[in-house]
């Protein structure tokens, strides 16, 4: 147990930390990744699943790809030791590229494959408020990349994260130690900081050996709040260093850095919201290939309401400048160094047709550096059948713009980019249900039908040469499928949660089109998945929480299907310290959830650990 030291007067936790919301009460939590204004979950017309602080303390994980195993929708597999391949709706690959991630509103999405890297996105879980997981397009209001599904994860503000807090685990792969300290400024202003250190433990290899990819990851960072009257103000960043080896003298393979300010206000009815940021990263690819980024970004809106109309307008400019240093031959980009520009302004309007139905339209236009100006509308229909019954159905344009792998990468004879890729684009159909059939349960379902076109492929030259092979927009197709999740009190002190989704996937080569890969780089997906959660709550504050998710098998690569249980044994000995025994994969010794062709394959290991927590 770590102490830390010069802390302020004894706080407790928070206690939304240490109670469970009712059912009531996650009805009408508030999402603002469907509107971009704060809107009650029950009526925000999206396929929208919540992560709250309280179910992310009870899994007991300590990294944001296993947090958001807890949202049912999500497909998550482990690469190996730091890495992991996440979506929504399909499309997942060990580099995928539709779906938006944001964290406390700063995206993190990387220009040079349009994804994310999961390795080095880390944010303390006992300083998540909660992580908004909304599937199917958000291009309207979030931009390009918001193809198949949009994550926004948002941390607490200052003002709630007052005293301190310790946190400490170890097992026989993982640690994580964690410490955080919050104070007042004035009458109008709160700060914290924070530091974390976790190393994830190596996987193993097919024959049960150590892989030797143990991951490693040092962040520490704070932030300024400051509140007075009818304004907002807040500063906040990180600093993050990783290594892919636990050798004291191992290269770094990234380190990076980030600085965001934001400023809200109430004018008349109205609210504003500008917010800019600054984000640095550097980081070994592969073979010594080193890849820098830097994005500059500035976004604003502005909601307001007239008369039956709920209207948000606002616009944005990104820029971001990178530099790929190559390494030998391997493969790299040309130009090495390249500056992409994307700004966009948007409107989107939600026009109560009479008091139970409300049909929300917008569109955004975007500008990007490689294929112009992109137009992204939506069209939303919501029916309030009942207080607690909410039907919906939407139909969505959504883009994902040219990455720089898409354009730009090259391999002398072999490969010779994309440099007439186009725009990969999705019309998307959905309809929903949202409510609680009992007043100790809540339901939803949501079904979908999407249409794709300019899909990645790659193909051959033309003529008579087959080498160097371009990027191109040769697959076009259909998925659809359905989602639903819910939860149920049985009793006071018992809470179940379980979520099932099935997708089918219909992709084919345009006319005339060829790929050397065929369909396989555009995902490797379970086409269907269960998952079901336990937490039950006993006096003298034990709990006992459980997990079970099946999966079914991957195409290409093969994946074998498999069934796995999670599972924690916690005491809340007070409001200020927690104990926890934790276990995860614990049906198998390993299995494999996700391959991708370099590194090889890499299998999970059951892994056991203990924690604990406190507040002071």
């Amino acid at each position: 147990m770590l102490v830390a030291a010069g802390a302020p007067a004894a706080a407790s936790l928070s206690p939304s930390d240490l109670t469970k919301l009712s059912i009531d009460e996650l009805a009408n939590l508030e999402v603002s990744a469907v509107s971009k204004t704060a809107e009650p979950i029950g009526t925000a017309p999206a396929a929208v699943y919540v992560i709250t602080s309280d179910d992310i303390r009870r899994s007991g994980a300590t990294t944001l790809a296993e947090i958001l195993r807890l949202a049912p929708k999500l497909q998550v597999g482990r690469v190996d030791a730091g890495d992991y391949a996440v979506s929504a709706r399909g499309f997942n690959i060990g580099t995928a590229n539709k779906l938006l991630v944001m964290i406390d509103g700063r995206s993190v999405y990387t220009p040079l494959y349009a994804g994310v890297y999961w390795d080095m996105q880390s944010v303390m879980p006992a300083e998540i408020d909660h992580i908004e997981v909304v599937s199917g397009p958000g291009g309207t209001l979030w931009g390009s990349n918001a193809v198949n599904g949009v994550i926004n994860v948002v941390t607490r503000d200052a003002a709630s994260s007052e005293g301190a807090l310790v946190r400490a685990s170890g097992g026989n792969a993982d640690y994580n130690v964690a410490a955080r300290l919050g104070s007042a400024v004035g009458t109008a202003g709160h700060f914290k900081v924070y530091a974390e250190k976790l190393e994830q433990g190596e996987t193993l290899t097919a024959a049960g050996i150590d892989a030797g990819d143990i991951w490693q990851l040092t962040q520490a960072g704070g932030r300024f709040d400051w509140q007075q009257e009818n304004e907002t103000y807040t500063v906040q960043g990180d600093y993050y260093e990783g290594r892919n080896k636990p050798s004291p003298t191992a290269r770094i393979a990234l380190r990076g850095g980030n600085i965001l300010g934001r400023y809200g206000a109430q004018i008349g009815d109205g609210a504003l919201q500008v917010q800019a940021y600054f984000d640095h990263t550097s980081r070994a690819v592969v073979n010594g290939i080193v890849d820098a980024l830097d994005t500059y970004d500035i976004t604003g809106h502005y909601a307001f309401g007239s008369g039956s109309h709920s209207i948000v307008a606002g616009g944005g400019y990104r820029t971001t400048s990178d530099r790929l240093t190559p390494f030998g031959k391997s493969a790299f980009l040309d130009p090495a160094h390249r500056i992409l520009h994307l700004g966009n302004v948007f409107v989107q309007d939600g026009i109560a047709l009479t008091p139970s139905l409300k049909l929300t339209l917008g569109i955004k236009a975007e500008h990007n550096s490689y294929t112009g100006m992109e137009f992204m509308p939506d069209a939303r229909l919501a029916w309030q059948v009942a207080p607690a019954t909410l039907l919906w159905a939407a139909v969505s344009r959504a883009t994902r713009t040219p990455s720089r792998f898409d354009r730009d990468l090259y391999n002398t004879g072999i490969l010779a980019g994309g440099p007439n890729f186009q725009s990969e684009n999705v019309i998307a159909y959905e309809a929903g249900y949202r409510g609680q059939p009992f007043a100790n349960a809540s339901l939803s379902i949501s079904v979908f039908y999407n249409a794709y076109d300019d899909l990645r492929t790659t193909a051959p030259t033309g003529g008579a040469a087959v080498f160097p092979l371009v990027i191109a927009n040769g697959l076009e197709g259909r998925t659809y499928g359905i989602e639903a999740w819910g939860s149920i009190d049985p009793t006071p002190w018992w809470r179940l949660k379980a979520g099932f989704n099935a997708l089918h996937k219909d992709l084919k080569l345009k006319p005339g089109a060829i790929s050397i890969l065929g369909t396989q780089t555009e995902g490797n997906d379970p086409d269907h998945q269960f998952s079901v959660r336990s937490q039950m709550s006993f006096a003298h504050g034990l709990e006992f929480d459980t997990g079970l998710r099946a999966i079914a098998s991957l195409p290409n690569p093969a994946v074998p299907a498999y069934v796995e249980v999670d599972a924690r044994i916690g005491w809340v000995a007070s409001n200020r310290l927690q104990f926890a025994l934790s276990g995860f994969n614990l049906l198998d010794s390993q299995h494999a959830e996700f391959i991708v062709t370099s590194p090889p394959r890499r299998e999970q290991r059951r892994t056991l650990y203990a924690s604990a927590r406190w507040g002071f």
